[in-house]
C-alpha cells in the first residue's frame, strides 16, 4: 500500500477551513484518500480527520507539520496531530493474572490484522509469563509492595523501559494497579483501559456477583483513555448483553468477559487507525 499521511484536527467552527486544507494537500499534488469531519453545534468546534498519499506530494514529508502550523494553526485556532502510515505505532500490554484480553490483544496481532508492534508485556505477577512466551514477546515483572513503599521506583523502571522500546501508547489488559499521575500525564490520551460495566457502576470486587445480587437485565464493558481521575477518561467504546434470571455469577462473568474481550479490541483497533480525536473529556471517533 502506498504511503499516506493522516492529519487529525479540531478548532472553532468556520467557514473555508475544509476548502483551505483540502486545497493545501491538491496543490502539492496529494491524491485524499479519506476525508471524515464533524460539527460539534453545541460547543461550535469543528473535527476532521484526512489522509492523503505522500507518492508525488510536493512537501518533504517532516516539512508539512511546519507548514499547517505556520498557514493554518494561527489563523484558525488550529490543534493538530500529524501521522505517517509507514510508522508503525508500539504497544505496551500491562496485564496482571487474568488472561482473557492478553490472549485476544495477542491473537489479533499475530493474525496481521493490526498494524502495530508489541515490544514488551509488563506486569505485576508472574503470571501470564506462559503467554507471553507463547507469542514470543518479552515479559517483564515489576512488583509492587502492599504498602505501596516502592511504587515510584517501579513506575521509573518501567517508565524507563517504555523509552527504551520506543512505546507509543499502552493498552490495560485487565490490569488491576493504579497508574501515578506522572506516568499517565507521560502519555496522555495514550493509555487504553478496560472496564466492566457502564461506568461507574458497580465499582470494587466481584462487580459480577454484584450485577447478579441487584437482578440486571444487561451487563456492560467500556473502554476509556486513562486521566488522573480514576475510570472518568474519555470513553471510546461501550456494550452491553442481556442476560436473564436464569444466569449464575459464573456465566454473568463469562459473558463479561467475551464483551471487555470485544469492547477493548475496538477501542484498540480505532487507535491503531488514527482514527480518535479528543476534545474536554470526550472523543470523536471517525468512521
Amino acid at each position: 500500500m502506498k504511503q499516506t499521511a493522516i492529519l487529525l484536527l479540531h478548532c472553532p467552527d468556520q467557514k473555508g477551513i475544509i476548502s483551505e486544507v483540502t486545497r493545501f494537500i491538491s496543490d502539492n499534488r496529494g491524491n485524499i484518500v479519506y476525508l471524515d469531519q464533524y460539527v460539534d453545534q453545541v460547543d461550535g468546534m469543528f473535527f476532521m480527520r484526512i489522509e492523503w498519499e505522500l507518492d508525488g506530494f510536493l512537501i518533504p514529508r517532516e516539512k508539512i507539520s511546519d507548514y499547517i502550523s505556520t498557514l493554518y494553526s494561527q489563523r484558525y485556532q488550529i490543534s493538530f496531530s500529524l501521522y505517517f502510515s509507514d510508522k508503525r505505532p508500539r504497544m505496551a500490554i500491562f496485564v496482571s493474572k487474568l488472561s482473557h484480553c492478553l490472549y485476544d490483544l495477542l491473537a489479533r496481532w499475530k493474525s496481521g490484522e493490526w498494524d502495530v508492534d508489541i515490544p514488551c508485556i509488563v506486569s505485576n505477577h508472574e503470571d501470564m509469563r506462559y503467554v507471553a512466551e507463547q507469542f514470543g514477546i518479552p515479559y517483564y515483572v515489576f512488583s509492587i509492595n502492599k504498602d505501596h513503599s516502592n511504587k515510584a521506583e517501579v513506575e521509573a523502571a518501567e517508565m524507563e523501559l517504555l523509552r527504551k522500546e520506543g512505546v507509543t501508547f499502552i493498552v490495560l489488559a485487565r490490569y488491576m494497579q493504579i497508574l501515578s499521575d506522572e506516568m499517565i500525564a507521560a502519555y496522555p490520551h495514550h493509555i487504553i483501559n478496560i472496564h466492566h460495566s457502564f461506568l461507574p457502576a458497580f465499582i470494587g470486587a466481584k462487580p459480577y456477583h454484584q450485577a447478579y445480587e441487584r437482578g440486571v437485565k444487561i451487563i456492560g464493558a467500556t473502554s476509556h483513555y486513562v486521566t488522573a481521575e480514576l475510570d472518568a477518561g474519555p470513553i471510546i467504546e461501550q456494550d452491553v448483553t442481556r442476560i436473564t434470571h436464569k444466569d449464575t455469577p459464573e456465566s454473568l462473568v463469562l459473558k463479561g468477559r467475551d464483551l471487555e474481550k470485544i469492547v477493548l479490541s475496538r477501542a484498540v483497533s480505532k487507535h491503531i487507525e488514527r482514527k480518535i480525536l479528543t476534545y474536554k473529556n470526550k472523543t470523536i471517533i471517525f468512521s
